[in-house]
């Protein structure tokens, strides 16, 4: 990513009253990053679902201000910005309709992109039981050998003790922050932060430095965890709490979620056997049961069909060299990446959906076939 582009993008990002939804349908629709800047009000309130009210609330200086400090602070200090649409973004993330325009992490963002990526989350108040649950199952991946990165928040409980157990184990762990990385919060943590950069994890937010400590904060960064995840395992849970929040962004994400079933009434199983009875996570009794539904049994073959496909056109053939093994890619993504159309885009997708090489998802995806 060029000096500018890298400015103009997290601008972006950070640009107050903008989310993430809305700066992609803005670079869609303006062709790229810098071009969103060239545009009039009058162009950018006839983006479908913005309108006047929306675009006159928009500070773009604002955003350029605080892009110009937090660049600056992460050169400083060795913090890797990358954004959606670069090649090394998270790819399980990537497929959310609101991830984060830019990402700020340390260490070893790779990991994020291997083919098995378990979240793990649960109540600040965590007992015996979710402790040795879940210290058993990533015991049991590690005997299983299983090429996987463990994701979870660094809080208190459940959190902290995933990350603990997965650097015993010399499993990759991702701590996903509530905040910029000019901290580490509960600070009690922050040697077990140093020890996931030591064993080939990272740390990942949306937040720049100086960003306030808000509730708010803390329950948006749930939506990361799951979107960078397979799957996700609520390990205990009350009645309330962020870590069903974490379970309602996985399964909006199209995610597995699985949950420990615990004792009837007992207070920090609740929320994990109301998911259980409602029908909205498979009941994990172990690693066996997320190695079945996920279909991770290492003993199992997997069977490759040989496909025949028409040729491609130079313009499918560019569009094609975008998409990478069996990950989903947006339509505004595509737009975005080659500085065209959306509806250019869209009549090459169907052509290439017509000759059978990739698929449409719902939410404007597409997948290789």
């Amino acid at each position: 990513m060029t000096d500018s582009l890298l400015y103009y993008t997290v601008a972006l990002a950070l640009t107050p009253n903008l989310g993430p939804i809305t700066v992609k349908k803005l670079v869609a629709y303006c062709g790229n990053v810098e071009d969103v800047y060239k545009k009039r009000t009058k162009d950018l309130i006839k983006i479908p679902g913005l309108g006047k009210t929306t675009v006159e609330k928009i500070d773009f200086d604002k955003g350029k201000e605080l892009a110009e400090s937090e660049i600056k602070f992460c050169e400083k200090h060795n913090i890797k910005i990358t954004s959606y649409l670069d090649k090394d973004y998270p790819k399980k993330l990537l497929q959310c309709p609101d991830s984060p325009i830019v990402i700020f992490t340390k260490g070893n963002l790779e990991c994020l992109n291997k083919s098995k990526v378990l979240s793990i989350v649960g109540t600040r108040n965590s007992t015996m039981y979710g402790k040795m649950m879940v210290e058993n199952l990533i015991r049991d991946i590690k005997a299983r050998s299983h090429d996987i990165t463990i994701v979870s928040g660094l809080a208190y409980g459940i959190d902290v003790i995933a990350h603990r157990a997965s650097v015993s184990q010399k499993i990759p762990t991702a701590a996903i922050l509530g905040h910029g990385l000019d901290k580490i919060y509960p600070a009690q943590h922050r040697s077990v932060a140093l020890d996931i950069l030591k064993d080939d994890g990272v740390l990942v937010t949306e937040f720049p430095h100086n960003a306030k400590y808000e509730k708010s904060n803390f329950l948006r960064r749930n939506r990361i965890i799951a979107g960078l995840s397979d799957a996700v395992l609520i390990a205990e849970s009350g009645i309330t709490g962020g870590a069903l929040v974490t379970a309602d962004y996985a399964q909006g994400y199209d995610r597995d979620v699985f949950a420990f079933p615990g004792k009837i009434g007992d207070q920090y199983s609740a929320g994990c056997n109301m998911l259980i009875k409602r029908n909205k996570a498979v009941l994990c009794e172990g690693l066996s049961d997320i190695e079945y539904i996920m279909n991770w049994d290492i003993n199992t073959p997997k069977l490759v069909q040989q496909q025949i496909f028409e040729p491609l056109s130079e313009a499918e053939e560019t569009v094609f060299e975008l998409f990478e093994d069996d990950q989903p890619v947006t339509m505004d993504y595509l737009a975005a990446k080659l500085s065209i159309p959306v509806h250019k885009v869209a009549a090459t997708l169907l052509e290439m959906e017509f000759k059978g090489v990739i698929t449409a998802l719902p939410g404007n995806q597409y997948r290789r076939v």
